[in-house]
């Protein structure tokens, strides 16, 4: 049913869409003759009555009728409320296919898990597809008029193979007064876990994945329930053809040629039949039909759904697929390109053209630039080579020297140090630590490395401690606690920094 003209236009060219003017199933002419006709005879049969029935006074208010309905059926929003609502339709149209029961993804799961090729393995595949394509018809059979047409009972459904007569029984004795088109989606679940017990499916990932897939299957089916229950509200609908329709009620009377020698505005021209008006009523009343034969595509329009169709070619397929097609593989050989470091098809003689096209690489492949735009440049904006050591960008916040900052350039002068490369022969003179030697040249054994004396930091001197004062003679005076104050710790190695936190002494 569903008309298809997509190889008309598969390439563009000069009038390309004038020859689909001329198709008639599917078209809008199919839809709107009658109205219409209905339309221009109305319009024919009160311009007949203005022009010769009616008395000279008859006329004048008339001619006042037609003007006043002119000037206000300009304020009905049919643009505006039919574009919304014939959106919806069609999203809500295509949306509605998308959910079509279809068991491709299903059988290739099937035939991959259900494993025995003899008639047990072979009954198993086969019925496990019986009982989807049976849930499939169920529920067409109640949104589809053309499949309930063609099965309109359950004895319908049992004498064209998809249920059994002792499955009939079990679904008629469920006692449900909901729709059942779910119970096949049960029996496949009951039935694989059989397979499962009995070994033909060989372990639970591969019974996850077949549930799952009958899961999304049966998905689709209680959507298509859904949308056959849940319709668009009524009420916007009936303010969309309340607006069309008085739109154009209001036309009727309001596009009337008028006597010209009454002298009316934009009434100069006299005409029988109104070009520009019918022109207008073809697109919205059109537009308006283009929403009733979509809305539920489930019916027997040139463009709903072709569910018998679908019926036949799924349950054709996946018998084919899980039956004659298991385990049927081809004889393994070397492809044509087996050998070849760069496989390519060959052309036809109408496409060899094609060849020659360069391949895409991305929009940014053809941007040229000048050779000094392609130019590194410091992000510091100091003119140098670009690899300069790091430790020269220290050395610039040095400028004057680590003791003229105080603790925070002695503390970058160490993070300098650390950075710069130190040779082995200036790692024999000192000890780090403090203490480390005494005067008999006792070594330490503290394990750390030794660096030249003339790179360790000078000891600070401890700055004097004032005397605490004298306690002030009295008879409840009590004396004062003197709290030692803990001399200079001997300096960290010259190549740590201080730790995180820790204020170093300003020199006295």
């Amino acid at each position: 049913m569903t008309v298809t003209y997509t190889a008309r236009v598969a390439n563009a060219r000069f009038g390309g869409f004038s020859q689909l003017l001329l198709l008639w199933r599917g078209s809008i002419y199919k839809l709107l003759w009658r109205e219409l006709l209905c339309f221009l005879g109305l319009y024919m049969a009160l311009s007949a009555a203005y022009r010769f029935l009616l008395a000279e006074e008859q006329k004048r208010y008339f001619e006042k009728l037609v003007m006043y309905c002119d000037q206000y059926a300009s304020l009905i929003p049919v643009s505006f409320v039919l574009g919304f609502y014939v959106t919806l339709v069609v999203h809500r149209w295509w949306n509605q296919y998308l959910c079509m029961p279809l068991p491709d993804a299903l059988m290739c799961v099937v035939v991959g898990t259900v494993h025995g090729r003899d008639d047990r393995g072979r009954l198993y595949r086969r019925t496990l597809m019986r009982y989807a394509g049976l849930s499939a018809v169920l529920i067409l059979r109640s949104v589809s008029t053309a499949v309930f047409k063609r099965f309109p009972t359950i004895d319908h459904v049992v004498e064209a193979g998809f249920m059994t007569r002792e499955e009939r029984k079990k679904f008629e004795n469920l006692n449900s007064s909901y729709n059942k088109y779910w119970v096949p989606c049960v029996w496949f679940s009951n039935l694989a876990a059989q397979a499962r017990r009995e070994g033909r499916i060989r372990d639970n990932s591969a019974l996850k994945l077949l549930l799952e897939e009958l899961n999304a299957f049966r998905s689709k089916c209680g959507m298509l329930f859904h949308y056959d229950w849940i319709s668009i509200p009524l009420v916007y609908t009936q303010v969309v053809t309340i607006a069309v329709y008085s739109y154009f009620l209001a036309c009727l009377i309001g596009r009337q040629f008028l006597d010209p020698a009454q002298g009316y505005k934009d009434h100069t021209l006299d005409l029988c039949i109104p070009i520009f008006t019918l022109l207008q009523f073809f697109f919205y009343a059109g537009w308006l039909k283009v929403a009733e034969q979509l809305i539920n595509p489930f019916g027997e329009d040139d463009d709903d759904f072709e569910t018998n169709f679908l019926i036949d070619r799924n349950f054709q397929v996946s018998m084919l697929a899980v039956d004659e097609m298991y385990d049927d593989l081809a004889m393994l050989e070397k492809d044509l390109y087996w050998d070849a470091a760069e496989a390519r098809a060959p052309y036809t003689a109408a496409t060899a053209f094609l060849r020659q096209q360069p391949s895409f690489q991305g929009s940014t492949f053809d941007i040229a630039l000048a050779k000094e735009d392609m130019q590194f440049q410091r992000l510091d904006g100091v003119d140098g080579p670009l690899g300069e050591a790091h430790g020269d960008f220290l050395q610039r916040l040095l400028p004057l020297g680590a003791g003229s900052m105080g603790p925070l350039g002695r503390r970058l002068s160490l993070l300098r140090r650390k950075n710069s490369c130190v040779s082995e022969a200036s790692t024999a003179a000192s000890c780090g630590c403090a203490g480390a030697a005494d005067s008999s040249g006792v070594e330490c054994g503290c394990g750390e490395p030794l660096l030249d004396p003339s790179l360790r930091e000078p000891e600070l001197e401890p700055p004097a401690c004032p005397e605490p004062p004298a306690p002030i003679p009295g008879p409840t005076a009590e004396p004062f606690t003197t709290v030692p104050i803990p001399g200079p710790r001997a300096p960290a190695p010259p190549w740590l920094p201080s730790p995180i936190g820790e204020e170093e002494e300003s020199p006295a």
